[in-house]
This record gives structure tokens, C-alpha cells and sequence, in this order.
């Protein structure tokens, strides 16, 4: 692919006069090894082209780009981007195409990393490499206290404080109000566990933060005070039948809402399974990486299985990933993350008309399902998965036969 050819005249002049043209060989080359379409690389080339043209104008060299460079590309420059056509100016697109730029510097040895420390980074790393060894967090609890911590850091900086010392009792007010205007109170939940986790992980480095912790309180939300909400049973099958076949990876979507619906799986657990995970002869589906970091084998419905077999058989692409799950798109042999799980659930609601947005629903519909044709408590904690029997305690809200059987008459009324 004669990359220079390829593009119209005028930017290929750009791309040649610039300090980035010895390395588009290696950069078309590495995206037709992770199996790009041809398109796309012909996209990803345009946006290095009008990159090339903006760095040769600012006179920023090749070994001088970072991450900060790109930022202020697109963030400042796209917006009110003049530049004379044709350029690419699709923002995604752009991002996608420089993060790819960047890395085939790094891979050439020419970009010149700065030695200077990023004091977040290093504490956020600290407190991760603290609640992995010390404490044993699952990734997905560890992930979200990270975000937590994050964004208090950034709040300090920015509030001219010091990252790497513990805030003032003043500074964790202001990040702690300005955090709970605009999350729910089981949000403020969490994040208040994460700032006392974080804290406390600095008492042991040696700061004094006995003071701070009281100032840390949880919004008020009352444990199994609200109803689970859940969908009907006509609800589900509108769900399932989201799918039609002109819809882009259906099958694909069709089969993760079936291990949601059927199996009670966490979006994660869904895209964490592999290949060996099912046996097929005897009928299971093993759980090697739940929330709860013990491996558990569950019985596969037919329902799921048959999805499953037809996706794997007619859907999913070629690749060396392991996962059952994989992307449809390149770099195909990277894994998806849950957040492809959660899009394809909220895309399905908005197709069929349902006013849902969150994945976890399912878990409370196939609770209440199991409630529903005489399963109980027990079963349907053993079947969620969940350490104790008090977890699903919540549901009995929702077993409606069972509560009109105990339910004493109104007073005063004749039965």
C-alpha cells in the first residue's frame, strides 16, 4: 500500500515536508497487522496527515510529542479548525488515529519521554498496589475507588494544594460537596468508602489523618430500603427480541443478554469468559472471575447455549483471544471491556421502548423470576452468586405470592 499515493496531492506535500513522514510506513504497517480495514487505515492516515500540518506549522518536532501535545490538538485546534481541505476533523476518529501515531513512535525509539514524576499517578499507583496485596479488592471495586482518588487529587492540584500530601480538612469538604450535588446517594456511598480507604492507606505511609475521617460521612441510604426494580416477564421478551438480523454483531448482543437474562451474569463476568469456561457435553458454564474471586460452575440453559454456539459458529471473527466475547472490529485480538456489555443492554432498551438504562436489573428480574415459580431465598442467592444469604434478602420484596400469603387485612376492611 503505496501510503503517499493514496492521499490527494496537497496533503501528501504536507505529510512529506513533515517530521513525521519517515514513520507512516511502520504506522500503516502496524495497523494492517492488527487488521484494519483498508478505510480506516486510509482515515487514521488523514488524521496524521492534518496532525503533520498543525505540528510542522507550530514547529513542534517528532521526539517533542505526548500525550499533552494531542490534547491541545484537539481540544483547541479541531473546534476551530480552518484548516484548507481535505482534512479530517472527526474527533474519535482523530484520537484513535494519533494514539496509534504515538505508540508507533514509542515502538521506533523516537519520541523522548520526560523524566519528570507525575505525583497522581504515583499515589494513585501506591494506593492500587495497597488495595490489591493488602486489603485483596476485586479489580472492578478497585477500579472505581481509583476514579475516586483521581479526581480528589485533580481537585487538590487544582486548588493549588499539594497531591502529595493528605488534604486540608477544608479542601476534603469543598471536593466532598461538590461531589455529592451531582451523584445519587448510593454513589456517595461508595465514594465515601473510597476516600476513607484512601486515607487510611495514607495513615500508613506515616501522615496524621485521624481528623479527616470524621469529616468523611455517608449520605443517608438505608440498606434494603428500596425496591428492586425489575422487568416484567413481557418486558423481557421484548428485550430479547431486540435483536433482528440487520442489526450490526446481533448475535453477539443477542447472546451477553442471554448469560444476563438466563444466568444472572455481571457484565464483567460476561466479558471475562473464555472459550474453556463452557463444557459442552456436560451442559456448565464455569465463573473463573466473578466479583467474588472464587470460581463456580453453573448450569448453561439451552436458550443460552444455542445463542452462544450461534455466534461463536457464525459470528464471531477470527482471532488468537481466547474470550468467547471478542471485538468486531480491529485491533480484533484485544479484549472488550464491559462497558461493551452495558452499551449493547442500553441500546436494547432504547430500541424497544423500555425506560431502563442499568445492566444490573437483570440480575433483580432473574431474582425475581426464580421467586416467582416457587424458587427460594436461598436458591436465589446460590444461583446470584452471593457470599451470604442476607444479600438477597431484598428480594422477598418482590415475591408477591409469598407476601400475599402472611399479609394481615386492612382494618376495617371485610376480609
Amino acid at each position: 500500500m503505496d501510503t503517499f499515493e493514496s492521499i490527494h496531492p496537497v496533503p501528501a506535500a504536507w505529510l512529506r515536508d513533515s517530521d513525521l513522514a519517515p514513520f507512516i510506513p511502520a504506522y500503516v504497517r502496524r495497523l494492517l497487522e492488527r487488521r484494519y480495514a483498508h478505510g480506516t487505515v486510509h482515515a487514521y492516515v488523514c488524521s496524521v496527515v492534518h496532525f503533520a500540518r498543525w505540528t510542522c506549522r507550530r514547529r513542534i518536532r517528532a521526539q517533542d510529542l505526548d500525550d499533552e501535545v494531542v490534547r491541545h490538538f484537539l481540544d483547541e485546534h479541531l473546534p476551530s479548525c480552518n484548516c484548507p481541505p481535505p482534512v479530517q476533523r472527526v474527533r474519535h476518529q482523530v484520537r484513535a488515529a494519533l494514539r496509534q501515531l504515538l505508540t508507533t513512535l514509542v515502538d521506533a525509539g523516537a519520541l523522548v519521554r520526560s523524566d519528570r514524576p507525575d505525583p497522581i499517578k504515583d499515589q494513585l499507583e501506591r494506593f492500587d498496589a495497597h488495595m490489591l496485596h493488602a486489603m485483596g479488592l476485586a479489580e472492578s471495586t478497585r477500579i472505581r475507588r481509583l476514579s475516586v482518588v483521581r479526581s480528589l487529587l485533580e481537585f487538590c492540584a487544582t486548588a493549588g494544594s499539594e497531591v502529595t500530601v493528605v488534604p486540608s480538612a477544608d479542601t476534603l469538604r469543598r471536593f466532598i460537596a461538590q461531589e455529592l450535588s451531582r451523584i445519587s446517594p448510593g454513589s456517595g456511598g461508595s465514594m465515601a468508602s473510597a476516600l476513607r480507604c484512601y486515607l487510611r492507606h495514607r495513615a500508613l505511609e506515616g501522615p496524621r489523618v485521624a481528623h479527616l475521617l470524621p469529616l468523611i460521612a455517608s449520605p443517608a441510604h438505608w440498606r434494603l430500603a428500596p425496591l428492586p426494580q425489575t422487568l416484567s416477564n413481557s418486558d423481557v421478551t421484548r428485550l430479547l427480541n431486540a435483536f433482528p438480523p440487520e442489526l450490526p454483531s446481533h448475535r453477539r448482543g443477542y447472546a451477553m443478554v442471554r448469560c444476563l437474562v438466563d444466568l444472572g451474569l455481571r457484565a464483567r463476568e460476561v466479558v471475562s469468559l473464555e472459550l474453556d469456561d463452557i463444557d459442552w457435553e456436560a451442559g456448565t458454564l464455569r465463573i473463573g472471575k466473578g466479583k467474588s474471586r472464587r470460581v463456580d460452575v453453573l448450569p448453561l440453559p439451552r436458550a443460552t447455549g444455542r445463542a452462544i454456539a450461534a455466534y461463536l459458529r457464525s459470528e464471531r471473527p477470527t482471532t488468537v483471544n481466547r474470550r468467547v466475547f471478542v471485538r468486531h472490529v480491529a485491533p480484533l485480538d484485544e479484549p472488550i471491556g464491559p462497558n461493551v456489555v452495558r452499551n449493547t443492554v442500553r441500546q436494547a432498551y432504547r430500541r424497544c421502548g423500555l425506560p431502563f438504562t442499568r445492566v444490573h436489573i437483570l440480575r433483580h428480574t432473574l431474582a425475581r423470576r426464580l421467586l416467582a415459580s416457587g424458587g427460594t431465598l436461598k436458591e436465589v442467592a446460590d444461583l446470584l452468586r452471593h457470599r451470604a444469604l442476607d444479600t438477597a434478602m431484598i428480594y422477598a420484596k418482590v415475591d408477591t405470592g409469598r407476601l400475599a400469603a402472611v399479609a394481615m387485612p386492612w382494618p376495617g376492611s371485610a376480609s
